[in-house]
């Protein structure tokens, strides 16, 4: 139903940061990770926002179009888009699921980060979750527990399919609240400057 990729990379000048920027409306979306661009342990990263709804399994659940809790298995696929920049080898994707409500917006710029977020535009950004809040932690606030799904991507270039049958099942039941997923490098491999709002 939405998605944006939120960022902390430099502009172009190479002295300020996107961390305002919004790309809800951009056709495409970006995981990555850039490491002494500006100085020797400079880190700059972009993340990627999804949500979905559950409302139409529901209904086709109530239906019987779909099978029953156990029977089916729900992938989320997401896939390689081709470009000329540096790929990563031995990349672990992690996907997890958000805990805050959060908004698109209407961001294509995903070169100079000048698609930026005003005192209420709606749109979320590196420290906006939405015009009325900010993340409680920088980049998004994400449950790291049994609903946290990594895949190792070993060229750069391979798309995603991760099993996540059951935080879908748990979205459908009610027992987790569905705010979507953040995708984005495992921990250990995201290099973090702490950038102040």
């Amino acid at each position: 139903t939405k998605d944006n990729t939120i960022t902390t990379a430099f502009r172009s000048n190479l002295v300020s940061r996107g961390t305002d920027a919004n790309m809800g409306a951009s056709d495409i979306l970006e995981v990555f990770s850039i490491y002494g661009q500006t100085a020797a342990t400079s880190g700059e990263l972009a993340r990627t926002l999804i949500s979905f709804s559950t409302n139409d399994i529901l209904s086709d659940r109530n239906a019987n179009k779909i099978p029953e809790s156990g029977s089916v298995s729900f992938i989320l696929n997401l896939y390689n888009a081709p470009h000329g920049q540096t790929l990563p080898r031995g990349m672990q994707i992690q996907v997890a699921p958000l805990t805050t409500p959060w908004q698109e917006g209407f961001g294509l710029d995903m070169d100079e980060y000048k698609d930026t977020i005003q005192p209420g535009d709606e749109g979320s950004t590196w420290f906006l979750a939405n015009n009325a809040e900010s993340w409680t932690t920088a980049g998004g606030d994400y449950s790291t527990g049994s609903y946290s799904y990594t895949e190792l991507l070993n060229r750069g270039t391979e798309n995603i399919s991760i099993d996540i049958t059951e935080l879908v099942e748990s979205w459908i039941s009610g027992s987790v609240l569905n705010y979507g997923l953040i995708v984005k490098m495992v921990d250990t491999q995201e290099p973090y400057d702490i950038v102040s709002n």
